[in-house]
């Protein structure tokens, strides 16, 4: 996850899997649960998304609308207004003719667009943090203390040993530049003896209470921790990166029965957002299951209103868990909402709390270059052995030396398990689809080596915005003019290599970090000025970098077919042409009539997915 500053709540070509050379106590262990074939069988393209059992039965329906606008590469003269719908996809797209009876008898209000997708983001967290105190934007560490009194007033039993009182969007950037501590709750008689845990704007970092503090021997909070930071200026109580864990082993964790209820309050308010699909960034085998459970059956009508394509996350972190996922992955052909067939790993932690992990120091602590997480050689071997297992590879990399190590891990893996002789770049479109997730801040002779290998971005056009408040303060300006938030570098149509399309930018937002508002992101991507003042980092209207920004259509490109590419999807989602998952978007005007001020408080007209509508505007 990456940071953020200020923030109001609100081809046809079938990838080939690697065959995975498993060790004899993983064939063992899978042999056990009965799915020594998963990867084969899983892989093929149209077993990705099958349609529920439960819309088999749905009739063959036909929409028109005032216009539409599929994303397809085939040119329909005149231009498409309708389309048809069975078994939850479009089976044809077609101009209007009013004499043709197969066709609705009259023109739908609205002009429609593929359905959205954020490319990373965080489902249940999300959930949790709408149903958490809401510290985003707070200024100062009474503003935190008054926004938890009016938290506790409403939930009384919060800050109990069985349930902690949670909270997420602080910032020591907005709060004076100084971490904060333990005290600041100390000195409260209301909250004093409370049990609190307050995540940072990035989740990179975790505030809590002296109650909490209490929980973890004094000897242990004087070590250091590899790959972590506990802060001891001012004092203690904030613990950054793999420290974390540190906190979150004593934590509480919500059960089955919350987790549920955080999904679908965070499914409510995407759909309402016109988003139909979801890339979330790092989930549990536990949560995975929850997952599954869920998406069986009719799940739309059950409230599972969202395509979601799942990071897997071991347990502990940069680890090989396959045993932990081969059943799920085999089984999950059985749900048209849920598939799981990547991974996620870490590579660093994030700009704000001085956790990304840089080549260079940081120009505004000379004393610090950020937090590895794993090591390069660790980084390496992890990612050959889920890619040889057959998972498409993701890894968190905010900090130059991060991406460096990441490049560095898919490199090593495409030249190891591609057929000698075949262009890297062609066999990382087949096979792999490698993914870097932010992308935030890559050296130039990284740059190049992304380009010319294919590695897809993963990249938050807000957080770019967010960040801009105190990037060139940590950074300097050199690195942030060469190497910072790069968005337009990255749209490559073709490798040098072969032509197929590749270099696509996967776009999201890291929702909570930032708002999981897709129309917000197009903005921050296209007029690179925050989405929540409409202003740059000065106060004026002069764009952030605009070197960098991108057209409308890329942005639409990447909230729509950029994560269908990054997901193997290509073809399948983010388009509307037959075949094609029938996920659509109803706006009151075109997309492109709309001013870029528009964007930023966008409210779509109605939401569909599988040919059924899940949101319409009251």
């Amino acid at each position: 996850m990456a940071t953020q500053t200020n923030r109001p709540r609100g081809a046809e070509s079938v990838p080939q899997a690697p065959q995975p050379p498993w060790s004899i106590a993983s064939v063992a262990s899978i042999a056990a649960a009965g799915t020594i074939a998963l990867v084969g069988m899983y892989l093929r393209r149209d077993d990705l998304f099958p349609v529920p059992n439960a819309l088999q039965a749905v009739a063959q329906e036909t929409y028109c609308y005032e216009s539409v606008t599929t994303l397809t590469d085939d040119v329909i003269n005149p231009a498409p207004k309708c389309f048809t719908v069975k078994n939850g996809r479009f089976v044809n797209v077609a101009p209007y003719d009013a004499q043709d009876t197969s066709k609705a008898a009259s023109i739908l209000p609205g002009h429609v667009i593929p359905g959205l997708w954020d490319g990373h983001g965080h489902l249940i967290m999300y959930g949790e943090s709408l149903a958490s105190a809401d510290l985003f934007g707070s200024s100062s560490a009474e503003d935190v203390r008054h926004r938890l009194h009016e938290y506790v007033r409403r939930y009384p039993d919060a800050g109990s040993p069985d349930k902690w009182l949670r909270g997420f969007g602080w910032d020591q950037m907005t709060m004076g530049g100084v971490m904060p501590s333990a005290d600041i709750f100390a000195k409260d008689p209301s909250l004093h003896s409370l049990y609190i845990m307050l995540d940072r704007v990035d989740a990179h970092c975790t505030w809590v209470s002296q109650a909490v503090l209490d929980l973890i021997p004094l000897d242990v909070l004087e070590r250091p921790v590899p790959g972590g930071e506990i802060i001891r200026k001012p004092g203690f109580g904030v613990f950054c990166d793999n420290a974390m864990d540190l906190v979150t082993k004593k934590w509480p964790k919500p059960s089955r029965e919350t987790k549920t209820e955080y999904i679908h309050l965070a499914m409510r308010e995407m759909r309402s957002m016109g988003l139909v699909g979801m890339h979330d960034a790092g989930v549990v085998p536990e949560d995975l299951r929850l997952y599954q459970d869920l998406v069986g059956g009719d799940s739309l009508s059950s409230g599972w209103t969202m395509r979601v394509y799942a990071m897997v996350e071991c347990p502990v972190r940069n680890t090989f868990c396959p045993e932990d996922v081969a059943l799920m992955r085999h089984q999950e052909q059985e749900s048209g909402f849920l598939s799981i067939r990547s991974v996620k790993l870490f590579g660093d932690g994030a700009l704000g709390s001085w956790g990304s992990a840089m080549i260079d120091p940081y120009s505004d602590r000379p004393e610090m270059s950020g937090s590895l997480l794993v090591g390069a050689d660790t980084l390496k071997k992890v990612t050959r052995d889920w890619a040889q297992a057959g998972f498409q590879v993701n890894i968190h990399a905010i900090g130059d030396l991060a991406n460096r190590y990441a490049v560095d891990a898919f490199e090593a893996a495409l030249v190891e398990l591609c057929v000698p002789g075949r262009p890297p770049a062609e066999c990382q479109h087949d096979r792999f689809r490698f993914r870097i997730e932010h992308s935030q801040i890559i050296h130039p002779h990284d740059q190049a080596r992304i380009h010319a290998l294919g590695i897809l971005p993963s990249i938050q056009p807000t957080h770019a915005t967010s960040d801009m408040a105190y990037a060139e303060l940590r950074l300097g300006p050199d690195r942030t003019r060469d190497e910072a938030y790069r968005m337009r570098s990255f749209v490559r149509r073709h490798s040098p290599d072969f032509e197929t399309p590749v270099s696509i930018p996967v776009l999201g937002s890291d929702f909570p970090i930032e708002p999981p508002d897709p129309f917000q992101g197009m903005y921050a991507a296209v007029a690179r000025r925050s989405p929540h003042t409409g202003k740059s980092t000065n106060g004026t209207d002069d764009p952030w970098y605009p070197q960098e920004a991108l057209s409308l259509d890329d942005a639409l490109v990447g909230f729509t077919k950029g994560p269908a590419y990054g997901a193997f999807l290509d073809g399948q989602a983010g388009v509307i042409q037959a075949g094609a998952f029938a996920d659509w978007v109803v706006l009151d005007r075109p997309l492109g009539e709309y001013s870029l001020d528009d964007l930023r408080s966008m409210k779509v007209r109605e939401t569909w997915v599988a040919g059924r509508r899940v949101y319409t505007r009251e």
